[in-house]
């Protein structure tokens, strides 16, 4: 069995598709398990899943693992304490952006921030590529579900799900690379007030 794991293995680092399926197959919904009970979400947990199978598909010293099984569970848990410290601060970050929009009391800074924050945003997705600009306008935008997009797009979701997940994690990116000075002033604006 360890022999035939390391085959497996060695045949994914290689690039085989079919090996890739296999190891998916036997193990899809472990990793689904694990990521859903910590976090408790059907839909996270399921981009969790090929987050998980996407970081092992470009794995380039995947064969050097000795359990699989192991390797997977502490992959999925770790990808799942990241996306939920990632969710959390997204909510704080809603819920803070959500709390200067409906303040009554709009001061020139807060508005300039709003709009700065609203700026960047409309790049990071401007820049995107254009499949995924489509997914993230039909999935984020127009709130369609994946099966939907996949549809109009003529695409799997599988591939939805990916260009979602790749979308998502360059606006945070470049929304964290541009925003940090302007929340950080904003922040220190507000403990002065």
């Amino acid at each position: 069995m360890l022999n035939e794991q390391k085959k497996l293995l060695k045949n994914i680092e290689e690039g085989s598709q079919h090996a890739f399926n296999i190891l998916f197959g036997q193990y899809q919904s472990v990793v689904y398990s694990i990521a859903f009970r910590i976090i408790k979400s059907h839909e996270i947990a399921e981009e969790i899943v090929f987050t998980v199978f996407l970081k092992i598909w470009q794995d380039d010293k995947l064969s050097r693992v000795d359990n699989i099984e192991s390797y997977l569970r502490v992959l999925t848990r770790n990808q799942t304490l990241k996306s939920w410290r990632s969710l959390q601060l997204q909510t704080k970050r809603d819920l803070y952006i959500k709390s200067v929009i409906k303040s009554e009391d709009h001061t020139t800074e807060e508005q300039i921030a709003f709009n700065e924050t609203a700026k960047l945003l409309k790049e990071a997705v401007e820049k995107l590529p254009m499949q995924q600009g489509l997914v993230y306008q039909l999935c984020h935008v127009e709130g369609k579900k994946y099966e939907e997009a996949a549809m109009a797009l003529s695409l799997s979701k599988l591939t939805v799900k990916t260009h979602m997940q790749l979308a998502l994690r360059f606006i945070r990116k470049y929304l964290k690379a541009n925003t940090d000075v302007a929340l950080t002033l904003l922040t220190i604006y507000y403990f002065l007030k």
